[in-house]
């Protein structure tokens, strides 16, 4: 049996390459380690609720392309993004904007909010940041950094922030504005039924092996000539791909502890609460009803906990500091010596994309292929 292609990782990368790759008359097979396609995207229905196994995901975009080509495959529901943090016993809005601003400090027109922040930036006098919490301080001021920003990044980090470089916080948006919805972009909502169904339309009339690692797949097809493939789109971890033989890349991973409340209707009353003070463990709640507007009873929620990744732990964020791309750019290289080999997704380019861009980036790979 021979295939044009063999894609590794039934993700959103994955699945939109496959997809186009069949309309253009291809054959591919499709295999992926996990139980299950949809990658880090992944539902599961319970209590009649999608739940996001592997966090939150809301989709959105100003690229009318993409949108309209995720439009074939779902029905987008009118979702707003727009989590409130926890501080203590203080309750604020995300993004930080004139009801966070009003809430901290008691203002009430756009003016007084700048004002507050500016006289905290010349009171600091940060001129030449150093570390993450100078160019914070320096961008936002003394208290929307102590109670907003410091501890949730710490937590995300797993360093102090005077630990960490400052190129990683390069600007904090401030909006004077009474508005909630965290993203600018035109698009933007859930697929209504989750979004392993989109996946599964994605993937339609390809053959897809879960629970299949590639290096096992691919010595028992050199091993009884069953299978061959023209060429290869590797979705995972560049640096496993070469066993590590440059040194591994660093990633932080993520904990998820869930809790199903049969007899609790609605647990925090939106979708994302954030918890911003350092010594609470987790980052933050997901409630996975809100995301569809459920009112049914019964509700799920998902503690959030960073990790410090460790080979064999699964990744979720490339670390992208200096000496982190700098050994990217090294299995970069030996990434273009493969000859018949593609790298995609953020854990095949080591790079954090949106779900937009993914989809970008995976129609661009396949219209360079034809």
């Amino acid at each position: 049996m021979h295939y044009d292609y063999l894609i590794v990782g039934a993700g959103l990368f994955g699945a939109v390459f496959a997809n186009e790759m069949k309309k253009r008359g291809k054959k591919c097979l499709v295999i992926e380690k996990r139980e299950h396609i949809a990658g880090n995207l992944y539902t599961e229905e319970m209590l009649g609720i999608q739940v996001h196994k592997y966090g939150a995901h809301i989709f959105h975009t100003s690229d009318e392309r993409v949108w309209e080509y995720m439009n074939r495959y779902a029905v987008f529901n009118r979702f707003i993004n727009s989590p409130v943090a926890v501080y203590g016993d203080e309750l604020y809005n995300l993004p930080f904007n004139m009801n966070t601003f009003s809430r901290m400090w008691g203002v009430k027109t756009p003016a007084e909010a700048e004002a507050m922040v500016e006289s905290q930036r010349k009171e600091l006098a940060i001129t030449e940041p150093k570390n993450l919490e100078e160019q914070a301080l320096s961008l936002a001021g003394r208290d929307v950094y102590e109670k907003l920003i410091k501890g949730y990044t710490e937590k995300q980090w797993g360093r102090s922030c005077t630990e960490l470089p400052a190129f990683i916080i390069k600007r904090v948006p401030l909006r004077f504005t009474y508005d909630n919805n965290y993203f600018n972009d035109l698009y933007q909502g859930i697929p209504v039924g989750g979004y392993t169904a989109v996946v599964r339309k994605l993937l339609e009339g390809i053959p897809v092996r879960t629970g299949t690692e590639y290096k096992e797949f691919l010595g028992a097809c050199r091993a009884d000539g069953s299978m061959s493939f023209g060429k290869t789109l590797y979705t995972g971890m560049i640096d496993e791909y070469f066993d590590y033989r440059l040194g591994a890349l660093e990633y932080r991973s993520l904990r998820f502890e869930e809790e199903v409340m049969p007899d609790c209707d609605n647990f925090q009353g939106n979708a994302v609460v954030n918890y911003t003070e350092r010594k609470v463990p987790y980052t933050r709640i997901i409630e996975h009803k809100h995301f569809e507007f459920g009112t049914g009873k019964g509700t799920v929620i998902t503690r959030e906990y960073p990790a410090k990744w460790q080979k064999g732990d699964e990744p979720y964020y490339p670390v992208n500091d200096a000496c982190n791309n700098k050994l990217f750019d090294e299995y970069r290289k030996l990434a273009q010596k493969e000859g018949n080999v593609l790298f995609g997704g953020r854990l095949g380019q080591y790079k954090y994309y949106d779900m937009d861009k993914v989809v970008a980036a995976a129609l661009e790979m396949a219209e360079a292929e034809c």
